[in-house]
């Protein structure tokens, strides 16, 4: 049903409880499509849903009005999962305006080929009023589509957010404090690994803009998951923190295997790193590809500081897994981290030059030549592996603060 999350300002989304994935990352806890519809002397309603959801959108609005009541209709995100169901919501309204950015407007059009729509593209800083409420419409341009926009409504203090502070996260409950928290954030950073790190310095501008405009914020309304009420300071702090890309003291051991031979040299690589954060806070994790989606594993990567892949070599390449995961990794280019490559190999044992070459185009400081071994490793090649692990755990501790 739909929900009043303020006065006059309600849920009226569509909760996606089956999907799996959305363009590679792995969305196990499902999603949301959130839209919102404001009662005033002008009714408005803030983006749309997929176009698979369109009948809940309008069963819900139909709760609350009648649809042709709607005045406006505002775009904030012109990305199919919140603006597929748009041709059929603006047959049914019939809005007065159509409210969306400049690059909106050019992507409203060049996805929908609209005839007669009243598209009205708003300027950064523009408001607009309904009645009692005043909405006010700050660009967010590459966050994380070119189109992209934030909604304020000044007298509430709402931040409707689309794709920023969001999760993938399907659930009956809509608010922040009404679900696990640890849960919530682990979606969060996901959604940030996965969606943001990418334009990680546009969000420490963003931050520091909406600080410098003093916006009193106490809720914000994403168009994916939970609605923040409660914990606002801790999701604009954790968002600080990611965009910091410093790094905790964390290692993680991320590879592929063929005969199990990489493996035993990662199984000795960790060892060696768990032996140097033996007496100070070190976290370390190794991560089989085989078993672990890259959304997963990036969701580590975002606040891991060092990065040592491993991988055997097929064909004078890398297992598939591997070429996948660093051309998927390649593409949020995380940074500030330290990098180490190894993996065994039969003749050719190309693999860990291409892992070094792909993580110095992401601007990792490799910190070890790379570690290669025939086959199957002996006793001292483990301990080569240990030893390698010692020094990639003390540059660690060297490189962050605790």
């Amino acid at each position: 049903k739909s929900l009043e999350i303020k006065d006059n300002i309600f849920w009226v989304g569509a909760i996606d409880w089956n999907i799996r994935d959305f363009h590679g990352y792995s969305t196990y806890k499902g999603t949301t499509y959130n839209s919102f519809l404001v009662k005033d002397e002008k009714i408005a309603l803030f983006d749309t849903v997929k176009k698979s959801h369109v009948n809940e959108l309008v069963h819900h609005i139909k709760q609350l009005v009648d649809p042709t009541e709607i005045d406006y209709l505002i775009v904030n995100h012109v990305e199919m999962d919140h603006s597929g169901s748009l041709p059929e919501i603006v047959e049914l309204i019939k809005p007065e305006k159509i409210f969306c950015s400049k690059m909106g407007l050019k992507a409203i059009q060049e996805h929908f080929h609209p005839e007669n729509w009243p598209l009205e593209a708003v300027e950064n800083g523009q408001t607009i009023s309904l009645g009692s409420k005043t909405v006010k419409f700050l660009e967010t341009r590459m966050l994380h589509w070119p189109d992209s926009m934030f909604s304020y409504l000044q007298e509430d203090k709402l931040l409707i957010s689309s794709d920023a502070f969001g999760q993938h996260y399907a659930s009956s409950e809509r608010f922040d404090d009404e679900v696990d928290f640890s849960g919530l954030m682990e979606q969060t950073a996901k959604y940030y690994a996965n969606i943001l790190t990418l334009y990680s310095p546009l969000i420490r501008k963003l931050l520091a803009k909406v600080q410098e405009m003093g916006l009193e914020i106490d809720m914000i309304a994403p168009d994916h998951g939970l609605i923040w009420r409660s914990h606002i300071k801790d999701v604009l702090h954790a968002y600080a923190d990611w965009s910091q890309n410093k790094g905790k003291r964390k290692a993680l051991v991320i590879y592929d295997t063929m005969w199990a031979s990489t493996e035993k040299m990662a199984k000795a690589i960790t060892t060696g790193i768990d032996m140097t954060g033996v007496s100070v806070k070190l976290s370390t994790k190794m991560v089989n590809l085989k078993v672990n989606h890259r959304s997963d594993v990036m969701t580590d990567v975002l606040n891991a500081k060092a990065v040592v892949l491993g991988c055997a070599t097929l064909n004078n390449g890398l297992l598939p897994r591997m070429a996948g995961f660093l051309m998927y990794m390649r593409g949020l280019k995380p940074t500030n981290k330290i990098g180490a490559a190894f993996g065994s190999f039969g003749w050719s044992g190309e693999g860990v030059k291409l892992m070094n070459a792909a993580m110095e185009e992401m601007k990792f400081d490799i910190i070890e030549p790379g570690l290669r071994v025939k086959y199957v490793p002996n006793h001292s090649d483990l301990q080569e592996c240990v030893e390698m692990g010692k020094r990639i755990g003390q540059a660690v501790i060297e490189q962050t603060q605790e």
